[in-house]
């Protein structure tokens, strides 16, 4: 039986393979009440906005978001769990669901990427998203306490651990953490999947992604791409890229930096644009596509898609100026030592 790892591999030889797009600003659109996210469960905490949650409460809500993303072109479903930790739940009062929400929201897409491509025949892919927590490892939230954490390394695995195994238990191919903000939380997310890759004894490819704070092209925690690269590449992911972060226009030189050095697959899907002063973006299909196709024509990505503010109809003009280009080549980088602190480093080989 081919693994989902070496069919994805297949399909992206072939061509440019299509990620969704914004799951959180879909379901915002829906206008939904604080009835539709509790639903039944009676707990007692407001669950306003806890978007995981409609898994078990309103699951008809992700598996209509799902369909239409598959219906638009996608190759890829990204699991509505982005915040489906113990850590974030912990908000809502919903930490003791937690194993239930990924479980459930992984069959819903699981199912629905099923039906798709026994419909055409056409590979469909599942990944089970994994977001950064609201917690971070390498900053102090207290200015007057430097070196003051709310978490340690081994909570935070365990954390990753929890999700990332019930993420595979309901269906997912890949385990995808995404919108890294601090890179030493996706180290933790990185040995949590190892973990389980033990456990499983079979292979949990991994996605990464990560976010860029500021136009200089760094992270939170101060790293540039290249440095993120460096710093994770030993996991040897099937995917590395960028998401979120800013609109396609101001990604574009760091979707070059990364594609030339990186011995993977890029993926990258970004904000259609930047949120005006309500909140809201106003760019459209058309213009997403077009900056988006310039990098595909370039040669510098793999993966394609689209984070916050992204709908359906982004996603098949996406995936109209995909069609026929060829994916990126992954390039073969010379033998030599690299390292990252907040920089790259390249020692002589």
């Amino acid at each position: 039986m081919t693994s989902a790892r070496d069919l994805f591999l297949a399909e992206a030889a072939k061509r440019i393979l299509i990620n969704d797009g914004g799951f959180g600003t879909e379901i915002q659109r829906l206008g939904l009440g604080e009835a539709d996210y509790a639903g039944s469960l009676g707990l007692a905490r407001d669950q306003k906005g806890n978007n995981d949650i409609l898994a078990l409460t309103a699951p008809h809500v992700p598996e209509g978001i799902h369909r239409a993303y598959f219906e638009a072109g996608a190759d890829i479903a990204s699991v509505n769990t982005f915040s489906a930790n113990r850590i974030s739940q912990a908000d809502y009062g919903a930490e003791h669901l937690v194993r239930e929400i990924n479980v459930a929201s992984a069959a819903i897409a699981r199912r629905v990427a099923d039906e798709f491509a026994a419909g055409d025949g056409r590979p469909r892919f599942v990944a089970g998203s994994i977001g950064p927590t609201n917690k971070t490892l390498s900053l102090s939230p207290d200015v007057n306490d430097p070196g003051f954490r709310e978490i340690d390394w081994d909570f935070l695995v365990e954390v990753y651990h929890e999700q990332a195994s019930a993420l595979i238990e309901g269906g997912s191919d890949f385990i995808l953490v995404e919108t890294v903000f601090d890179t030493l939380n996706c180290k933790a997310a990185i040995m949590a999947v190892r973990q389980l890759e033990r456990e499983l004894g079979r292979d949990v490819p991994l996605m990464l992604s990560m976010t860029l704070t500021d136009l200089s092209g760094r992270n939170l925690s101060g790293h540039t791409v290249e440095a993120f690269w460096y710093a994770v590449r030993h996991a040897r992911p099937l995917t590395v890229g960028l998401n979120c972060s800013f609109g396609a226009a101001q990604l574009r030189p760091h979707v070059r930096s990364l594609s030339a050095i990186a011995d993977t697959l890029i993926m990258v899907y970004p904000n259609a644009g930047l949120p005006n002063e309500l909140g809201q973006y106003d760019e459209l299909p058309a213009e997403t596509a077009a900056m988006l196709r310039e990098w595909a024509e370039q040669g510098l990505v793999n993966v394609l898609g689209g984070c916050c503010g992204s709908t359906p109809a982004h996603i098949a003009a996406i995936a109209r100026a995909a069609a026929g280009l060829p994916p990126r080549v992954v390039p073969a980088p010379p033998a030599g030592t690299r390292l990252a602190g907040l920089e790259p480093f390249v020692m002589a080989a």
